[in-house]
């Protein structure tokens, strides 16, 4: 069953200058977000098969739509994450079935390869909630200049039995990264950790 999207809200942040420094080029992030409506909203399921297909249908699209928000080829994205906020008629179980099962697979595929595991977060709130979309390398969870986040809000959602879901992409890492870890050019990118 096909999602029931209320809006789509895409936004990309570039960063051009740190503490008085040049940012060439520019440290950018692609954060696109769904709100759709929650069809378990005010009831209790076993089965969430309907929230697992709607998640495979969303790490798609809104993969495709930062991709194409940092016009970059989907072989140029460095790092992933995934988050949901669930209205007051739903629970956090509801997110986890968008964001889990299925997600993840479709989303690498919206930026070539993603042998890391895309790092996710979850909460429960209502209208303007907030949440912090967590971010890492696609292929490799030790580089450290791409430990990052993203805050993701929709000022009108997510209503009671909505849920909000996020994915943000970028071109790059943390601007003027310099904490040491792996760095991008030592990628081997076959294990997912380095």
């Amino acid at each position: 069953m096909p999602s029931k999207i209320r809006k789509i809200v895409v936004q990309v942040d570039e960063i051009r200058s740190e503490m008085g420094r040049a940012i060439d080029p520019p440290a950018r992030k692609a954060l696109a977000m769904a709100v759709i409506d929650n069809p378990y909203a005010g009831r209790y399921s076993d089965n969430l098969d309907e929230l697992v297909a709607i998640g495979e249908e969303l790490g798609a699209l809104l993969g495709r739509r930062c991709v194409q928000a940092l016009g970059i080829q989907p072989g140029q994205a460095h790092s992933y994450g995934k988050a949901a906020i669930v209205g007051e008629a739903g629970e956090l179980e509801h997110a986890a079935a968008i964001l889990h099962p299925k997600l993840g697979a479709p989303l690498r595929q919206a930026v070539e390869k993603g042998a890391a595991l895309v790092p996710s977060a979850k909460k429960q709130g209502g209208l303007g909630t907030a949440i912090d979309v967590p971010l890492g390398h696609k292929d490799a969870a030790f580089v450290r200049s791409h430990f990052d986040a993203m805050e993701a809000r929709v000022a009108d959602a997510p209503r009671a039995g909505e849920i909000v879901v996020a994915v943000v992409v970028t071109d790059s890492g943390r601007p003027s990264a310099r904490v040491g870890g792996l760095q991008v050019h030592e990628i081997k990118g076959e294990d997912g950790l380095r």
